[in-house]
């Protein structure tokens, strides 16, 4: 048996001395033996009504008559603890969708647990029990990032919901863990369903939706993370969908999360979104009128200050202490899953202590996710990887040593970030002359008018210009502070300040290495004419600068594959504010992409194999096994995100071009082949129809499978070529 831990016998102790934790058990709810509902029912029943609404608030007060601690709700692990001090900082989320490593983003979800809980350890054993001091997380944001001027969309996993899904059931699944009885931290899926934009006008806008759209695009990730990962909570949007509140919307939050789904965690509003209620939306005229209407429909927990409401809400007849008992019983198990009504030490996590917190084995995988992230877009003559003994190299731009490029939003903090300067400097040789100039700011004009900057470049074999976006001009509504339009974006290009920069480099620089940060899909054509090669890191967090020069000079091979379709101008998309899907996304993009979804080249090169289908023509409702052969034909062990993909070539209804429905990550050494096996289930071949139904049709189908989605892009971008095959249902 392990030995027990100092640190758990300290908590042990102090759980003697501080109360309410070491009050003997008195009443049902503090035995563990009891069942959930016989342990949450006697709690409420002793709770008086000014309490109970008290426990629906995210800032709970404790009820010390009852040996019950505060407790808030509000904590976020989007990439990594956040806002809580020390931590290890992961990629961005975009980022961590572009590794396409589901294995590996389930052993980040399992990192974040685990300091998640050596925080509320060491937290909770002193008193702290503040905001971002609790494990009830609120990510991860499953939302689809259908246009790439919404600043959050740096938060999401991308355009698809298979992706989508995939990455969030592995993030959840790692972060919430398997124990059969405890969770080692809470997940949520958020902003429930339908919510990406524009940020100005969350608090007031109606997000209008087909149901064909609904549930072919906005709901099947939150689906996934409900029924596959068991997602301990669903928080709704600030927006309207088709006219109802998202956090009370009687058709999503009961007829789909609870009926259909079987949902059975708790529901959050986001922060003051029932405030919108009357001060937005304005569908009700009083706060109490809100805070009934949200109650009423199921929202448990009001991250905000109208549920104190409820009083006058219940006296003036727009709801009942019932409806407030209702939302109890969904609300509080989660804390007793959470093992917080529970002697100290009853829980396999709380011997956690606080030298889990970036530790070094922590910090070697949030390298590896910030390496496997990064999307190498160009590679013109071999330009990379570069030499470690090369004689000179300029380094410049405004991101080269600008650490919001590595923490994005939503972020933790760490005591050793490596920008991208400090990775190029520690990977060169000693003898290797490296010279900095910053050359140009973020995204205006130097106000110097003296070009003292772009000279180096004519000197140096190699310039490596790092520029892009960062946190400070893409984010949510009220932290981007370089922002015009409330953390979104109206152009969707480089800044034209860089743009022009990168022209005065180019005239004079021998080879022009170009790195991008961004959280979005930037708008590059002419950077990326420019650029003799082209690479997008993202914002790859605290070790990005040394995973970047790994990448750079030969000791990484770049593996990361975009969640995202590049457009080439801005023109090329809808409104902001139209939520159809039609024009939007790979799956229906009608003008040729800059990068299309999917896309990332590599140092070596990879020959798939035809296809070969167990069976040419199936009956309705079976499955059909294809297989193939992928070989690694160049001169680097590397690896491949090998993608499958669909097309519905014969539907009664509008369909995607293509759909994402099957990837894997494969590594192969110079020469090596391996077969590749993928299933082809009756679910993956269903449409969705106008009025929102799966409908499985008879009809060919066509298989696509690559290295990327299909396009007519892939070869002048120098893709490796994809295989077809079709087969039919009848």
């Amino acid at each position: 048996m392990k030995k027990i831990s100092f640190y758990l016998r300290t908590l042990l102790f102090l759980s003697l001395l501080i109360p309410p934790l070491g009050l003997a058990q008195q009443h049902d709810f503090q035995n563990p033996a009891l069942s959930m509902d016989e342990r949450v029912n006697n709690l409420i029943s002793l709770m008086t009504l000014e309490e109970k609404i008290n426990q629906l608030r995210y800032n709970s007060p404790a009820i010390e008559r009852l040996g019950i601690p505060e407790y808030n709700w509000w904590n976020e692990c989007l990439h990594g603890v956040a806002r809580n001090g020390r931590a290890t900082v992961f990629p961005q989320a975009i980022g961590l969708a572009a590794t396409w490593d589901t294995d590996l983003i389930h052993r980040i979800g399992d990192v974040i647990g685990t300091e998640a809980r050596a925080k509320y350890n060491a937290n909770s054993a002193h008193g702290r029990r503040g905001i971002y001091q609790g494990l009830t997380f609120w990510s991860p944001n499953v939302n689809i990032f259908r246009d790439p001027r919404w600043g959050r969309g740096q938060e999401t996993y991308g355009e698809d919901p298979y992706l989508t899904a995939q990455i969030g059931t592995a993030f959840v699944k790692g972060l919430q863990g398997d124990h059969p009885k405890y969770l080692k931290a809470a997940g949520m899926a958020k902003h429930y369903a339908v919510h990406n934009g524009p940020e100005k006008l969350r608090h007031v806008f109606d997000a209008t939706v087909s149901q064909k759209d609904l549930w072919e695009t906005y709901l099947p990730a939150f689906e996934a993370l409900v029924k596959d990962a068991n997602v301990e909570g669903v928080m709704g949007a600030y927006n309207r969908v088709n006219g109802d509140p998202a956090c009370a919307h009687p058709y999503l939050m009961e007829d789909v999360l609870r009926q259909q789904w079987g949902f059975k965690g708790y529901f959050t509003s986001d922060c003051w979104a029932i405030r919108d209620f009357f001060n937005g939306h304005n569908i009700v005229g009083t706060a109490p009128e809100a805070a009934a209407l949200a109650i009423n429909e199921g929202c448990n927990l009001n991250c905000g200050d109208t549920y104190p409401e409820l009083l006058n809400a219940i006296s003036q007849g727009f709801t009942t202490e019932a409806e407030i008992d209702n939302n109890l019983r969904e609300l509080l198990p989660t804390r007793f899953k959470l093992g917080l009504f529970d002697p100290v030490g009853s829980t396999p996590f709380d011997a956690i202590g606080p030298e889990e917190i970036r530790s070094k084995e922590h910090i070697a995988l949030t390298k590896e996710a910030a390496t496997k992230s990064i999307v190498l877009l160009k590679n013109k003559n071999k330009a990379l990887p570069l030499d470690k003994d090369i004689n000179g190299i300029f380094v410049t731009g405004p991101t080269a040593t600008h650490a919001q490029a590595l923490l994005a939003n939503y972020y933790g903090l760490s005591d050793d970030l490596k920008t991208f300067l400090e990775g190029i400097v520690g990977k060169v040789s000693p003898q290797t002359s490296v010279l900095y100039r910053q050359g140009a700011l973020l995204d205006r004009p130097n106000n110097n008018p003296m070009d003292w900057f772009s000279g180096e470049a004519e000197r140096m074999e190699v310039t490596i210009a790092f520029m892009g976006i960062s946190q400070l001009i893409e984010g949510e509504e009220g932290e981007s502070i370089l922002s015009n339009h409330l953390g979104d974006r109206k152009e969707i290009k480089l800044p034209q300040n860089q743009i022009d920069y990168l022209k005065k480099i180019r005239a004079k620089a021998k080879k022009l290495i170009v790195v991008l940060t961004a959280g979005s899909a930037l708008a590059v054509p002419e950077v990326y004419e420019m650029a003799d090669a082209l690479v997008y890191a993202w914002y790859p967090g605290e070790q990005g600068g040394e995973a970047m020069a790994d990448i750079l000079f030969g000791d990484a091979v770049p593996s990361g594959r975009s969640p995202l379709t590049f457009v080439k101008v801005l023109e090329d998309l809808p409104p902001f504010e139209d939520y159809a899907l039609k024009g939007r996304t790979y799956r229906y993009l009608e003008k040729e992409p800059l990068f299309p979804f999917g896309f990332g080249l590599s140092y070596t090169s990879f020959e798939y194999g035809p296809i070969t289908l167990e069976k040419n023509t199936i009956k309705r409702g079976k499955s059909v096994n294809v297989q193939l052969e992928v070989t690694n034909t160049g001169t680097y062990a590397a690896e491949e995100v090998i993608q499958l993909y669909i097309s519905d070539v014969e539907a009664s209804v509008e369909v995607p071009f293509h759909a994402l429905k099957g990837f894997q990550r494969i590594r192969l050494n110079p020469g090596e082949s391996q077969s590749i096996a993928f299933t082809i289930t009756p679910e993956m071949m269903e449409l969705v129809n106008n009025e929102g139904k799966k409908v499985l049709e008879k009809g060919k189908f066509k298989i696509h499978i690559g290295g990327t989605s299909p396009s007519a892009r892939n070869k002048a971008l120098g893709a490796s070529a994809m295989v077809e095959s079709v087969f039919a249902v009848r």
